[in-house]
């Protein structure tokens, strides 16, 4: 189940907004019985209904997905300066290194 910052995120873009630009005239919170949107001060965008919301829930299951095969992915590749230095060294090495860590950690 995507989570309320996820779908808030979407809802946003999909408006022609972004979370960065946004995320100090949004407040989000939890009071034990799940995440709310406790503020929503958003200029020019109404705050989202929850049948709103969960329409975005397949897309946020897909970008939550994918944001952790990207952290996963990150993590392999390893330090910039090492895979430029592995490169200049050996660039066969290097694509062969990088296409099976994509192959291992495919996006959905």
């Amino acid at each position: 189940m995507a989570i309320l910052k996820t779908k808030v995120k979407l809802y946003l873009e999909a408006n022609s907004k972004t979370w960065e630009a946004e995320k100090d005239n949004i407040r989000l919170q939890n009071n034990g019985s799940g995440d709310f949107i406790h503020t929503w001060s958003v200029s020019n965008l109404d705050k989202p209904t929850d049948s709103q919301l969960a329409s975005y829930e397949t897309a946020g299951n897909t970008e939550e997905s994918n944001n952790n095969v990207r952290a996963t992915r990150k993590a392999a590749y390893g330090n910039i300066g090492d895979q430029l230095d592995e490169i200049y060294k050996d660039i066969d090495a290097w694509k062969a290194r990088i296409k099976k860590i994509k192959d291992d950690n495919p996006k959905g």
